[in-house]
């Protein structure tokens, strides 16, 4: 289960210039966009992997913006690279 640090957070709500009244939304929102990206890409870790925390925020950004519809076709190559990333990881761990 994916737990979103309050740091997290504070990082993500200061990049967005938003205020303490949505928490609660943006905690949803990026913990929706963490898990999907789980899915797709593999087990990171948002608190570890600064590349996948910038995959995170993005497609939170975009859910936040209404128009996550967008995100995948805007962010492919970095999709495709975080899952090939950890595919060569786990392989390599298996040898």
């Amino acid at each position: 289960m994916i737990q979103i640090s309050n740091e997290i957070l504070v990082e993500f709500k200061d990049r967005m210039k938003l205020s303490d009244d949505e928490d609660d939304n943006l905690l949803r929102i990026l913990k929706a966009s963490a898990e999907d990206l789980q899915a797709i890409c593999g087990d990171y870790d948002i608190n570890t992997s600064e590349r996948f925390k910038e995959l995170v925020f993005e497609r939170s950004r975009y859910a936040y913006n209404d128009v996550l519809e967008h995100f995948s076709n805007n962010f492919l190559t970095q999709i495709v690279n975080l899952s090939l990333t950890k595919a060569v990881e786990e392989k390599t761990n298996e040898s």
